[in-house]
């Protein structure tokens, strides 16, 4: 009995002794030298980084279900697969010359990836990244390709996305990756310019650049088409110069009220998600790029585009009035809460740091080293839809 119990004592301590969790992980995207630092929420540090990652000026990750792998989409069109746990890089394809995002499916064993160039989806067994199907982006009597922007996951194996050149929402059904099934939506308004989903999974909304208003649909309910919401909400105005396009998959919803950027404008929209009716503005510091809800709902937070890309805002949703303006820095580019919401971390690209804060008092509670940071990417968004 004894010899039973120290052998098996001896082989536990055999296993690797560095093995843990994935909960309070997630990844730093280091835009200016193609690397990703390793980090943790537990006592807010970095654990590594993997390098050799490519063109990562406009990058983004999503998860594999157990967490281990994060997917990274380059702007140069490279799709990685790296192993955070060990720190290193498993695979990487060039597929294409130009993408802008990707997703995973909700079985999390495909990855889409949305391009510019030349315009389509590929879509990757996401465990060899091996090609599965690509769906080229044509339209039009010329059969012309379509830059494709807005890509995420939907129930039931699906990937939704938009068309920018087309003014297009495309359903992707995977379901059958042999013959994949493709629902088209066509003259839903003038340059999508991207997109988001509900975290019920339902509606899938684009926001247009060539025009005021977006375009929704109800997934549940694809027979009804698109719908235009908040049309027309900058009417009458003179639209004031975009540096840097505002970004929905970010976005904000608390209790009945959801929280998007404005195009053109130095406000955030508060749509009301009873019936998509616009329910108010709040005036900003700036044009906003990410308009985010702290896991609770209780505060909005906001980021800006250049030349006031040195602050965040941060709305309170009952009253819909700012109640806090930070100075973190030069260049904050990206924020992330931490799953539940206490703490959230922010890139400060100019600087080359990352800063942590408390969400209830708003102090900075540590700040580390990073090169260029941009997004980062928490391992809790494995679990949810669009992320």
């Amino acid at each position: 009995m004894i010899r039973s119990i120290l052998l098996s004592v001896a082989l536990l301590w055999s296993l690797d002794s560095t093995a843990r969790g994935t909960g309070d992980l997630g990844i730093v995207i280091e835009r200016a030298d193609g690397s990703v630092q390793v980090i943790e929420t537990s006592t807010n540090s970095s654990l590594g980084r993997i390098e050799g990652l490519g063109d990562l000026s406009h990058a983004s990750a999503v998860y594999s279900r157990d967490e281990q792998y994060a997917y990274i989409f380059g702007r140069d069109g490279g799709l990685s697969k790296i192993d955070i746990i060990n720190k290193k890089l498993v695979k990487r394809v060039m597929q294409s010359g130009n993408s802008i995002g990707g997703a995973i499916s909700q079985d999390g064993r495909l990855v889409a990836v949305s391009n510019y160039t030349p315009g389509g989806v590929k879509v990757f067994d996401a465990e060899t990244l091996e090609l599965v199907a690509d769906i080229p982006a044509t339209y039009g009597s010329q059969d012309q390709q379509s830059k494709v922007i807005g890509l995420v996951d939907a129930p039931g194996q699906k990937f939704v996305f938009s068309l920018w050149d087309a003014g297009e929402i495309w359903v992707a059904d995977m379901s059958d990756t042999s013959k994949p099934k493709i629902t088209k939506f066509k003259d839903i308004g003038l340059n999508p310019y991207d997109a988001l989903i509900t975290p019920d999974g339902r509606y899938y909304i684009a926001g247009l650049f060539g025009e005021d208003g977006m375009a929704m649909l109800d997934l549940w309910n694809l027979d009804a088409g698109v719908k235009r919401i908040l049309d027309g909400y900058g009417k009458g105005e003179q639209k004031l110069p975009v540096y840097k396009m505002p970004h929905l998959e970010g976005w904000a919803i608390a209790g009945n009220y959801a929280f998007v950027p404005a195009v053109g404008h130095h406000e955030v929209l508060v749509i009301n998600t009873l019936d998509w009716s616009e329910a108010g503005r709040i005036k900003v510091h700036g044009q906003p790029v990410f308009v985010m809800a702290r896991p609770d709902g209780r505060n909005i937070w906001v980021n800006f585009a250049v030349p006031n890309n040195d602050t965040l805002q941060v709305i309170d949703t009952q009253s819909l009035k700012i109640i806090k303006t930070l100075t973190p820095g030069k260049g904050v580019l990206h924020m992330e809460f931490e799953p539940r919401g206490g703490q959230v971390w922010a890139s400060v690209r100019d600087e080359d740091r990352i800063a942590v804060f408390d969400t209830e008092t708003f102090e900075q509670l540590t700040s580390f080293a990073a090169k260029k940071p941009s997004g980062i990417f928490f391992t809790a968004r494995a679990h949810r839809t669009g992320l």
